[in-house]
């Protein structure tokens, strides 16, 4: 009984040796799929990377309220938790694809071309995909089946040597045969790993070509603007812990659904001016700055940006207004909405009259806070509209625009749950001081920011737990496009109270106060925040 139960224990123990070589063996063979599809992808169509496609396509497909919680609670860095999610999720469907091989052939192989499946699927219905998309998913699904099947071939004869070994067969034979399958195995899956890793990394960097577009971006030399914009005195508040007047590229929010930045080269970009027009229009780079530069200070706002919130940003953009290019086209009657699209396919609906009004700087901003434009916000060429949520104006790396109706055409957001017009909410925010960081009793600045694009804030009202709306000060705007700061001084006492703003434009429109999600539309509602006061 006692020598039974060890053997049972001892197969057991073969069963998970097995099964974690088995699981290599699966993560090697995926390894060498996206490798070989990497490569195959920079030869034919660069858009193909399979890992990043069905990315894509998870962001295409994930619920409204998901794509809330990852924005609110990842911020920017919410692609490269996607991003990280997908890659945990190859390297555990491989490694089941391996053990699947080991034990029940041939469910491992199943595994991997569901897998070619899926990703050459989602390749091959982005938008703009090539006729040889599918060539690099395809490629890549044949060789991971092949690697897959040559690894666990070696592990089955490694294990049936072992097995020998273990057995009456005559010692020296059996050992050495084990030998030679431990080695054999583990020869080829370190060989075809360290080559999966060399072939993939290196065609990935080789595709993803930002630096070589960075560099071009370094180099441009753009015109210097016609007009600039003046900063008037009194704008910037002198209070510790506000935001800046003017938000710096690397701290300005960054939200869309490219997964990968895209690199846009500026001497082969084009813009294409279509639809219900009365003729196209397509202009180059050089075409469109040689229209001749403008500097335009905007706020921008994310529709994804909460109560309080930081997705919320103000710069100085140089560019050509959209209504001159427009007006070359010749919008035809009865259009009412344009369609503009990006290089990755992304698409956004701007109302035709935000965008043809004299009154309204909507801009193509080819650089952003004297430099141009940043890869992630848009270089070489986005649009930038007052008064619009970003999502359904601010199109990035803009390639196209169609001039049609709402009625005809709807864009990206608008199927997943949001409205297909979308005037930002004027609104305001608390910078300081925040909860969950005491302050000393005495006098304490309660400062931050509001914005009502194309109107301008007429006053912004504090109130500190239950008592009167007071007036805080305000900086001098630099027109009604942009955000402004203000500040109210407060004779703090010990213990806890409640702080809390609202503002009013100058139409004499007070702040929303009921609390509104931030879909269909934007949220809205008073900011109010605890802030404890120390002795």
């Amino acid at each position: 009984m006692a020598k039974s139960t060890a053997s049972a224990n001892e197969a057991k123990t073969r069963r998970w040796v097995w099964g974690l070589w088995s699981a290599l063996a699966g993560v090697v063979s995926a390894a060498a799929f996206l490798a070989v599809a990497e490569l195959i992808a920079l030869l034919v169509a660069r858009e193909s990377s399979p890992i990043l496609a069905v990315g894509a396509f998870v962001i295409d497909i994930v619920p409204q309220p998901l794509k809330e919680f990852a924005i609110a609670t990842f911020g920017s860095a919410d692609k490269i938790v996607l991003l990280g999610s997908l890659a945990l999720a190859v390297v555990i469907a491989a490694a089941i694809a391996g053990i699947l091989q080991f034990f029940v052939r041939p469910f491992g192989v199943i595994v991997i071309a569901l897998a070619g499946v899926i990703s050459t699927a989602a390749i091959i219905t982005r938008t703009g995909a090539s006729p040889l998309a599918f060539v690099p998913p395809v490629v890549g699904t044949l060789v991971g089946v092949l690697v897959l099947v040559f690894l666990i071939t070696r592990l089955r004869r490694w294990a049936g040597a072992a097995d020998a070994a273990d057995a009456d067969t005559p010692a020296a034979p059996a050992a050495e045969q084990r030998g030679l399958g431990r080695r054999s195995f583990l020869v080829a899956t370190g060989g075809v790993g360290i080559a999966a890793v060399i072939v993939g990394v290196g065609a990935r960097l080789l595709n993803a070509t930002s630096a070589s577009v960075d560099a071009l971006r370094r180099e441009l030399r753009i015109p210097e603007p016609r007009s600039t914009v003046t900063i008037p005195d009194g704008a910037e508040l002198e209070v510790e812990g506000i935001s800046p007047l003017i938000t710096p590229n690397a701290d300005f929010y960054r939200v869309d659904t490219a997964l990968t930045v895209p690199s846009v080269d500026p001497t082969t970009w084009r813009l294409v001016i279509d639809g219900m027009v009365d003729q196209r229009v397509e202009l180059s780079f050089d075409d469109l700055v040689g229209m001749g530069l403008d500097e335009y200070a905007v706020t921008l706002t994310c529709v994804s940006n909460e109560v309080g919130g930081g997705l919320v940003g103000n710069a100085i953009w140089q560019g050509v207004p959209i209504r001159d290019i427009l007006r070359m086209a010749g919008p035809q009657s009865g259009a009412d909405m344009v369609l503009s699209k990006s290089v990755d396919g992304y698409t956004a609906s701007t109302p035709l009259e935000a965008l043809t009004d004299d009154a309204r700087d909507a801009i193509f901003a080819v650089k952003m806070n004297g430099e141009p434009l940043p890869l992630e916000h848009g270089f070489p060429v986005r649009m930038v509209v007052p008064g619009l949520y970003g999502y359904v104006s601010a199109t990035k790396w803009v390639t196209e625009l169609k001039v049609t109706t709402f009625e005809a055409d709807e864009a990206y957001w608008t199927p997943r749950g949001y409205a297909a017009e979308a005037p930002i909410k004027f609104s305001s925010r608390i910078d300081t001081p925040r909860t969950g960081t005491p302050v000393a009793a005495g006098t304490v600045a309660i400062a931050g920011m509001a914005w009502a694009q194309t109107v301008g804030i007429e006053r912004v009202e504090v109130r500190i737990d239950d008592g009167d709306w007071q007036a805080a000060t305000l900086s001098t705007p630099i027109n009604a496009d942009t955000w402004v700061q203000w500040m109210l001084e407060w004779q703090a006492e010990a213990g806890t109270h409640y702080v809390e703003v609202r503002a009013v434009n100058k139409n004499g429109d007070t702040q929303i106060e009921e609390r509104a999600p931030i879909a269909p539309d934007g949220s809205s509602g008073w900011q109010r925040v605890l802030v404890t006061v120390s002795a």
